[in-house]
This record gives C-alpha cells, structure tokens and sequence, in this order.
C-alpha cells in the first residue's frame, strides 16, 4: 500500500508533509505534490500534516478522488523529489 496526494492539493501546495516523509517519496509538480507508490513506505507520517487533507491512504481515497491512485504513480516519477519545506501557492487556501 501507498499514500496518495488528492485533489485538494492542486494549486495549494503546502509542503508540511515533505518534512516527516522518512523515504523522500514526494514530487513536486508544477500545481500539486505528488507520492511515488514505489517509495513510499506507508508510514503514514503525512496524513496529519497535510492542512488541506489531500493525502489518504490508497484504500482509503473517496471515490471522486480514486483516479488519483494512477496519476500519483504515473506522473511523480516525471518530477523532482520535494524534501524541505516551501511557500505554499499564493492560491493555496488559508490555514484552518
């Protein structure tokens, strides 16, 4: 099993998650985070740091985000590991 990065987090983009990520497995795209299922180890470490609550575990996606599984494994490989944390987009949501 893998986490996966959602919906919520497009054009957002907070990166309190790459922080605790103890394998490096997220990527940064140009308007999201993504995970690679290849290296994530399914800590679940990121789960609570994300502000937006993009991130789930794969068996745990809502259905209207359950296209996201493929597209974290296909698309995060294209793009640079993320490890330290940045800005947030300036069209990210506020903070709860």
């Amino acid at each position: 099993m893998a986490h996966v990065v959602t919906e919520p987090c497009v054009n957002c983009k907070y990166t309190d998650c790459v922080e605790v990520c103890p394998v490096d497995c997220f990527h940064e795209a140009p308007t999201t985070l993504l995970i690679d299922p290849e290296v994530c180890i399914d800590c679940g470490l990121c789960i609570p740091e994300c502000p937006v609550e993009a991130i789930f575990q794969d068996v745990d996606v809502p259905e209207r985000w359950k296209h996201w599984i493929d597209l974290n494994a296909s698309e995060a490989p294209k793009h640079p590991v993320i490890t330290q944390k940045q800005e947030p987009l300036p069209t990210a949501p506020p903070r709860p």
